[in-house]
């Protein structure tokens, strides 16, 4: 287990998983041992006195983009999608509670059966307790990603940043999975994403987030130990803020 000692900039963050994050190097679904990695990862910053909640996309089990693009109708597909989120949810929730980290899950659309359903004072209350809280089911409302689910909350929340975990270590000029020659970003303002059409997040999240004035940190959340290490300020990541860059 890495120090935790080290003193943290950040009070309260909301992260954001990418469900293809979950897939591992699997063609589609829930890798186990990704989702145990991630636990382990979010644990130690739990350990380390950072309050954190979770939202975790659905893109590993159904997209409602893909299906609406496939003739579902639109609201359909998203709820669908929806649904999908509370499984990683719930996945993450098992896998946090095996190793000694007390989570709940909040669901925008009830589901008493499986887990609680989204109320803000409640969820800041399990915040202040220390527990994990993974919101699942987007806002509730189809046509909306959960890029804004995760803005939203984190403004509901109060959080001092939105932590964006990908599978790329920030954001770059092009996509460095196809482009050599792209070049990575270390800061970066909401109207330079906006501007720029950077697709760091959704339109409507980053707006959200500017008007929150909430950070927005992208790093790769693949490589052990890169969260604790992110929240330090060490390693790799761009932050998207209010101030301008420096040249």
């Amino acid at each position: 287990m890495s120090d935790t000692s080290a003193p943290q900039k950040y009070r309260r963050i909301l992260l954001k998983v990418s469900g293809e994050v979950l897939m591992g190097d699997t063609p589609y679904g829930i890798d186990t041992n990704t989702v145990q990695a991630v636990a382990e990862d979010v644990a130690e910053i739990v350990k380390s006195g950072v309050e954190l909640c979770l939202v975790i996309g659905g893109g590993n089990i159904f997209r409602g983009m893909a299906g609406a693009a496939k003739g579902m109708e639109r609201s359909s597909a998203d709820y669908m999608g929806m649904l999908a989120t509370v499984m990683n949810a719930l996945a993450m929730q098992d896998a946090l509670e095996r190793i000694g980290v007390q989570t709940r899950v909040q669901s925008a659309i009830p589901m008493a059966t499986v887990c609680e359903p989204y109320i803000r004072r409640r969820a800041q209350r399990h915040l202040e307790k220390g527990r994990v809280v993974i919101f699942a089911a987007g806002t509730g409302n189809p046509f909306f990603t959960t890029d804004t689910a995760a803005a939203l909350r984190a403004a509901e929340m109060q959080c001092d940043a939105l932590f964006k975990g990908t599978s790329v270590d920030g954001v770059y000029t092009a996509d460095p999975k196809k482009d050599p020659a792209a070049r990575r970003y270390e800061r970066l303002t909401y109207m330079d994403v906006l501007a720029k059409d950077l697709r760091v997040m959704d339109a409507s999240a980053v707006a959200l987030m500017r008007d929150s004035n909430i950070p927005i940190v992208v790093f790769s959340i693949k490589g052990r130990g890169n969260l604790l290490g992110v929240l330090r300020g060490e390693g790799t990541f761009t932050v998207v803020a209010a101030d301008r860059p420096t040249a």
